[in-house]
């Protein structure tokens, strides 16, 4: 049985708020050193699937840098290996990606290169660990034409995703794509397995369909349902979660720090794999404080950490406190200051004095679809200076220099962001 995995890793998450203005989703860091993507690719090298292919779109050029020629998965060889698939002009078209499945149907000449038996179309944007063979294997056994991961979720999530409804032999008999109303809490995780002649029946039969919005979700599931093809779902228990908005960012990365995390990324028999720059061990010096938290290679500790997850590279200053919050790669935070309930993304700088995550809760002025919880955001490549004062369910936007501003201080709700 011969497969290939393609990964879809074009998407913004424009749910992250600035996290993703200049960055693939895919490709924002997770769990102290890794990139949303790693968990994917590391699933398919763990279950032997050595062609890969990551499709990609919006941002990409931090993403493509990142995977490289695919060496710390074992993927840069010849017979295989790892390829990244942007869209491309040809003489017949000039267009972007228009939807998933034509992301995939622009790339049928790249699978057909490996004749597989089966592909998967995966998520370049979900964090797990799964072993593709025990979906592969179902999938034969079903002797389905696809095959779809799912998981039950609770009813007040479920208009966020897919939902199917099944016989009780696991068929799929009806599919509804993020319905107002749903019908039950059965939820497509992303994952799907596909008979790879039936997929490229279905792709060609769907860019020509001038109504159709070429998405799998809209399309192509329906399609297959109206063809009375054999569509499973495979009942999938195992760790996965959707790191889509910013508490459930946030609270995915805290729930790896229990002492039984869910997420177990010190697991030896399914590791992890990530491009990483090689840096010396933490230092963590007389002054500083840890209680349960992760602090990464290269981290210089000087104040305490409690609750958080600390990137490679980050510096804390003496009588500084971080309580339950991501701090990512580079970040340098000065003496006495406080932060709590609040993801600092890469390279930003924030001086001595400085207070984030304070006070009462208020509703954003920004975005209240985004910022709708006690966390703060700041963005890459930002100074805050001395004394700064920020508070609860705030935002600041990428490479803002508030040194710029007259004010010192940010209330609950208010935000410095770019209108585009």
């Amino acid at each position: 049985m011969k497969m290939l995995a393609l990964i879809l890793a074009g998407g913004q998450g424009t749910r992250l708020g600035v996290m993703t203005n200049n960055l693939a989703k895919p490709a924002v860091p997770f769990g102290g050193k890794y990139r949303i993507i790693d968990f994917a690719i590391s699933n398919c090298v763990n279950s032997g699937i050595n062609t890969v292919g990551v499709v990609t779109q919006y941002m990409p050029h931090q993403l493509v840098s990142h995977i490289g020629i695919g060496k710390p998965w074992d993927l840069d060889i010849k017979d295989g290996g790892i390829h990244v698939l942007p869209p491309y002009l040809s003489r017949s078209d000039t267009s972007w990606y228009k939807g998933t499945a034509d992301a995939v149907y622009q790339n049928i000449e790249f699978i057909d290169k490996y004749k597989p038996d089966v592909v998967l179309i995966l998520s370049g944007d979900h964090v797990y660990k799964m072993d593709y063979n025990d979906i592969v294997d179902y999938h034969i056994e079903k002797d389905s034409n696809c095959t779809i991961a799912c998981m039950e979720v609770p009813k007040s999530e479920a208009h966020r995703f897919g939902i199917m409804v099944t016989d009780p032999f696991n068929k799929i008999i009806q599919f509804q794509e993020k319905p107002s109303e749903p019908k039950g809490t059965l939820a497509s995780l992303g994952i799907y397995v596909f008979d790879w002649e039936y997929l490229k029946y279905l792709l060609k039969e769907d860019s020509n369909d001038k109504n159709s919005s070429h998405d799998f979700g809209s399309n192509i599931i329906p399609r297959i349902l109206d063809e009375n093809a054999n569509l499973f779902a495979y009942n999938y228990e195992g760790y996965w979660r959707d790191v889509g908005t910013i508490d459930t960012f946030l609270d995915s990365n805290l729930e790896i720090l229990g002492p039984l995390p869910p997420l177990d990324i010190h697991d030896k028999k399914w590791k992890v794999y990530t491009q990483s720059e090689e840096l010396p061990p933490a230092f963590i010096s007389n002054t500083s404080k840890i209680i349960k938290s992760f602090i990464s290679e290269g981290a210089e500790i000087d104040g305490e950490i409690e609750n958080s997850m600390i990137f490679q590279g980050v510096s804390v200053g003496e009588n500084s406190s971080i309580k339950n919050s991501v701090i990512m790669n580079n970040v340098k935070i000065g003496e006495n200051c406080v932060i709590n309930k609040t993801i600092v993304a890469e390279n930003t700088v924030i001086g001595d004095n400085v207070e984030i995550g304070v006070g009462e809760y208020k509703e954003s002025n920004i975005d209240k679809k985004i910022y709708n919880t006690e966390i703060s955001l700041i963005g890459f490549n930002t100074i805050i200076p001395d004394n700064y004062s920020i508070g609860k369910n705030c935002v600041v936007d990428n490479n803002k220099d508030l040194n710029e501003l007259q004010t010192r201080k940010l209330d609950s709700g208010e935000g410095i962001v770019d209108i585009i």
